[in-house]
């Protein structure tokens, strides 16, 4: 019998020691920071705010914006859909391109921030730990989902998939597994970063109970 076991994470927020003051030195750093720090930076709204709807920007295309006044890049970083992809290095790569192409046209290469408005690259150590959650079928899935915390729907949602590589989210890619596939698809097409996690939570169990 397969059986889905739920985890939740505790991430520890820590400086790098690196800040730029200009998109030469931001995409150098981009190109060359860990993974984990791409990841800090495009989804630390998520992770702090969990009850508020994720409107902000990633925090390159903020800093660009407005420390820098170039609301061109700035929207043109804040374009990229997060959600198209399944590993951080093609989301680091996504963001060098744009701003490359920015550089290739000589915009912004000698516009530097004021001091005391660098941009700070931050990471994140992440721990994974198991909970006393756990599923067979459809209607213990539901059961757990309801009672878990958002930390952990947060890992399965989005963590997991993204800083682990994986082809799509955990609850999606369990129903595939026993064999549920209209119901691992519908919840698979759920953009969960333009709504809250309590509202992502709803959705899923509302799916869950039209397969029950």
């Amino acid at each position: 019998m397969s059986v889905f076991y739920f985890k939740t994470r505790l991430n520890l927020v820590e400086m790098l020691g690196i800040r730029v003051r200009n998109v030469p030195d931001l995409l150098e750093q981009i190109r060359q920071v860990p993974g984990a720090s791409i990841y800090y930076h495009t989804h630390r709204f998520l992770q702090q705010h969990h009850y508020l709807c994720p409107e902000p920007p990633n925090d390159f295309a903020f800093w660009i914006a407005n420390a820098l006044g170039l609301d061109g890049l700035g929207e043109q970083l804040a374009s990229v859909d997060t959600i198209k992809f399944a590993r951080i290095n093609d989301l680091r790569d996504a963001f060098s391109v744009i701003i490359e192409k920015f550089q290739s046209r000589g915009n912004g290469m000698t516009v530097s921030c004021h001091e005391g408005e660098e941009f700070h690259f931050m990471s994140c150590r992440t721990f994974v730990f198991p909970t006393n959650f756990h599923a067979a079928d459809i209607k213990e899935f539901i059961q757990a989902l309801r009672a878990i915390s958002i930390n952990s729907l947060y890992y399965h949602i989005f963590e997991s998939r993204l800083r682990l590589g994986k082809v799509d989210n955990d609850f999606s890619l369990w129903f595939e597994s026993i064999g549920q596939k209209e119901l691992a698809g519908e919840i698979a097409k759920l953009d969960p970063y333009t709504i809250t996690l309590e509202s992502l939570r709803k959705k899923i169990i509302n799916i869950m109970e039209k397969h029950a």
